[in-house]
């Protein structure tokens, strides 16, 4: 389980958004967020939500479909 989590966690798309996380924290702290790192981080982190998002709900409804 452990394992698997963890395989899921070192997918391109999450490390890239992790990498783009830590970035913005390193850069809000230091004041040095520009507009257009802001407008990809925002568009980066509303991807890789809304495409979790979407497999949730995908498998529930697979799920719904065998019950």
């Amino acid at each position: 389980m452990l394992m698997k989590r963890l395989g899921h966690l070192l997918t391109v798309k999450s490390l890239v958004t992790i990498i783009l996380t830590v970035t913005f924290c390193v850069l809000t702290v230091n004041s040095k967020v520009t507009q257009e790192f802001n407008t990809v981080y925002l568009m980066v982190i509303a991807f890789y939500f809304g495409t979790q998002n979407g497999k949730a709900e995908q498998l529930k409804h697979d799920q719904q479909q065998r019950d």
